[in-house]
């Protein structure tokens, strides 16, 4: 296996793909910060995010509604302290594997499209894209739908104009442009709003307690639940919450100064992500074991009595959503775009603010939905987690934490065409996730990780891509 330096001159690029100026040819220099929008594929040495930072930024981007309506959906199955320690297994394992697969892109600066590379080759690469866009670009549109509703309660109760639909378009548009900025934009938006959404949650939580406290006890703590498969069920949920941000996370670790170290790592995705994970499944499992409502909007305006706290909890949610989105479900979708299509960062963030128009997530938020949410969530991490094994072997294994960067960006190197080594290994993983699928995630990795190791050693056909 090659092995180069970190730091590439642009003569060792093949032509076309030099990184820019303001990118790996640069030496490092923590205090250069990059323009507003200016997001490419290239490595990056110049890194905008210190821990602290990084750990904010996380932080502001994992309030999710998706999570509530996770909470909604375990209503019956576990009590609440199993429901509280299933949350905490599922943001360990989520605090692992974040710091594991985005190790390469914190060395080296690059994103995961260009890290998938190595394993399943360029064109290859559109599979684990796709798989990865899917939920992101759904969950934009439902997340955005969310936020949309509780603007509109605002409207309604401030000015007497309802219109929900119209909320929603100008709500999508406004997170259309500030996703345009990129992650200069990002990280000031988590960050400023962290405080904002750590003293909400806090107050949504107390205030649920408070309103619903005899419900919650007769309905939630006085039962026997279970400790068995549901219970491991209900870590993977809340796990395949994130489970789509463990496959790219090195769209976020290239951000990350270099000289932090990667032990510390796990611990700061895991108490970055913990917090708000537990406030709102469990805020979604108290309201909707006590009331039978799985919608967030209706069920704040039914837990808030004072009105002006109602509005300042309404916009909380509003402003969750945009941190969410921006973060988690538009870099993503928005870097798979540039590489497919060679699109600009800004040409593909609008594109995919566009294509959650098309989600109809008016049809998520309905209280019949939550199980089906709860299905669609074990179905793609089925297919998530696999491909995670995938990267992981590919990286650990068989290259030995070392990438030879600049083959991975020469489109008629050795990483050309499809890995189907890659393919056929996630396709088994995921095979054996579907037939376990309230335990999908945990399932796919050993068949799939092991699949890719043994093909890629005994198969011809990989020859290329296990000697590059």
């Amino acid at each position: 296996m090659a092995s180069i330096n970190e730091n590439l001159s642009a003569a060792a690029w093949p032509a076309g793909i030099a990184p820019a100026a303001d990118d790996a040819s640069k030496p490092h220099n923590p205090g250069h910060t990059k323009g507003l929008g200016e997001e490419s594929l290239a490595p990056q040495d110049t890194r905008i995010m210190g821990k602290w930072s990084y750990l904010l930024a996380w932080f502001g981007g994992c309030v999710s509604i998706g999570t509530f309506a996770m909470g909604s959906s375990i209503v019956g199955t576990l009590n609440l302290l199993q429901a509280v320690v299933a949350i905490a297994i599922g943001c360990f394992v989520i605090g692992i594997a974040l710091a594991i697969n985005g190790a390469a892109g914190h060395k080296y600066g690059i994103p995961f499209m260009v890290q998938a590379r190595s394993a399943f080759g360029f064109s290859g690469t559109r599979f684990p894209g796709l798989v990865r866009a899917v939920p992101a670009i759904v969950w934009y549109g439902f997340q955005s739908w969310i936020g949309a509703g509780a603007l509109n309660a605002v409207s309604a109760a401030l000015f007497g104009f309802d219109n929900l639909v119209f909320y929603f378009v100008v709500f999508q548009l406004l997170q259309i442009a500030l996703s345009v900025l990129g992650f200069q934009g990002i990280k000031w938006l988590e960050n400023i709003g962290s405080v904002f959404i750590m003293a909400s949650l806090t107050y949504m939580f107390f205030s649920v307690i408070n309103k619903y406290g005899e419900e919650i006890s007769t309905n939630l703590v006085n039962i026997e639940g279970t400790w068995g498969l549901p219970f491991w069920g209900a870590t993977m949920l809340f796990l395949g919450i994130y489970s789509t941000m463990m496959l790219n996370v090195s769209d976020y670790s290239r951000e990350l100064d270099k000289r932090v170290r990667i032990a510390p790592l796990t611990t700061i995705y895991a108490m970055s992500i913990l917090p708000c994970t537990l406030f709102m499944g469990l805020i979604g499992l108290m309201v909707s074991g006590a009331t039978g409502i799985a919608d967030p909007i209706q069920v704040f305006a039914s837990a808030v009595d004072n009105k002006p706290l109602l509005i300042i909890t309404l916009l909380f949610i509003a402003f969750a959503q945009v941190t969410t989105n921006v973060l988690n479900n538009v870099v993503p979708p928005t870097y798979i775009l540039m590489d497919v299509f060679k699109l600009s960062f800004r040409s593909a963030a609008i594109i995919v603010g566009l294509l959650a128009f098309g989600t109809f997530p008016w049809e998520l938020v309905k209280d019949e939905s939550a199980a089906g949410l709860q299905v669609f969530v074990q179905t793609y991490s089925a297919f998530l987690g696999p491909i995670f094994a995938v990267l992981v072997v590919d990286y650990y294994i068989i290259r030995r934490r070392t990438l030879n960067v600049a083959k991975l960006y020469d489109e008629n190197g050795p990483y050309r065409g499809v890995n189907y080594a890659a393919i056929i290994a996630a396709l088994t993983g995921a095979a054996v996730a579907l037939t376990f699928s309230s335990v999908s995630w945990y399932a796919s990795l050993i068949p799939a990780g092991l699949t890719y190791y043994v093909l890629m050693n005994h198969w011809s056909a990989c020859r290329r891509f296990r000697e590059n």
